[in-house]
């Protein structure tokens, strides 16, 4: 356990590096081509303020879009109990709960710093997962918290939004010396390609991160699968008029809503006795089992914010 863990802060550490290395090269080369510290500069400040004004305001934007309504230990009694003990047992203020009435099922948490930090459920959700499978799926979105994800995924989507920014700049500016204008246009546009590939990489190992916290702070690991399970097939069935009103805020969610059709077919060879769940002894079979994942699955996974779902799982057997 120890090991997977330092793997993956590795794995985030080497990733952030080589996204801030790509900015930094694509600055150094402007002003070693240009000579001067204009354009460039505006638009790396100019991308700053907006992902700042995102940082402020994304929070509110993110209860809009989902019709978040705070509950009281009143209201929700036995979800405010099971929040405090996850809260305390990860070393975190607890977050303010809240839920919205989506029937799709599914949790995300969201805030600015960890203590201000907010955990939702859907209505969705609470309908649809025992009290075992739905303690794995806050103790995943708490740990989101703990690891302050939150600040580090506005931070990491601020550099390919710098570079595109740059590229904009050097490509329509009409300032073409000696070729070195268009040539950082084009670098920047394909440094943009690049960290937007890197952030989504960075955004599928936070979530294998926080599936890790949530089995370190009380959540079982078969009954974090069974509930993933359970999502997915809960999305595959919602209306795609329903799913296509809250996609916009997908990468918050423990799953994407969007491949839910795809998912559910390659999650099914797992439940084995056709119940609907995955039980501790399915997910240990995993360990023995050669999991098919086919190349246009790895491929669709580099553009995605979260990992193939067979993939996720099988982590999750090795944990059982």
């Amino acid at each position: 356990m120890i090991v997977r863990t330092w793997k993956l802060k590795l794995r985030l550490s080497l990733a952030v590096m080589l996204l801030f290395g790509l900015i930094f090269a694509i600055v150094i080369l402007a002003a070693t081509l240009l000579g001067y510290g204009g354009n460039y500069t505006l638009f790396v400040i100019l991308g700053l303020g907006i992902i700042f004004i995102q940082y402020l305001i994304g929070p509110s934007m993110v209860e809009k879009a989902m019709g978040v309504k705070y509950v009281t230990e009143q209201q929700a009694p036995e979800l405010n109990q099971m929040v405090s003990e996850l809260a305390m047992n990860a070393g975190i203020s607890k977050p303010k709960i809240g839920v919205s009435e989506t029937n799709i099922p599914n949790a995300f948490a969201f805030g600015r710093t960890k203590k201000e930090g907010r955990v939702c459920v859907t209505r969705g959700i609470l309908n649809t997962l025992n009290k075992d499978e739905l303690k794995a799926v806050l103790g995943h979105e708490l740990s989101h918290i703990k690891h302050n994800d939150m600040a580090v995924t506005t931070l990491v989507s601020a550099v390919p939004l710098i570079c595109y920014y740059i590229a904009l700049s050097f490509l329509f500016s009409g300032d073409s010396r000696n070729g070195g204008g268009i040539l950082i246009g084009v670098l920047a546009i394909a440094a943009y390609f690049l960290g937007q590939l890197i952030v989504l990489f960075i955004s599928r190992t936070r979530e294998y991160y926080a599936d890790l916290g949530s089995i370190e702070i009380g959540g079982k690991p078969d009954k974090l699968a069974s509930a993933l399970y359970k999502l997915v097939y809960g999305a595959a069935k919602s209306p795609k008029e329903e799913v296509k009103d809250i996609q916009g805020v997908k990468a918050f969610f423990l799953n994407d809503i969007s491949n839910a059709r795809d998912d559910i077919e390659q999650l099914s060879q797992l439940d084995l006795n056709r119940d609907g769940e995955i039980s501790e002894i399915e997910l240990a079979q995993l360990k023995s089992k050669n999991v098919n994942i086919t190349t246009s699955d790895k491929v669709m996974e580099l553009f995605s914010t979260h990992p193939n779902m067979l993939k996720r799982i099988e982590r999750l057997a090795e944990y059982s």
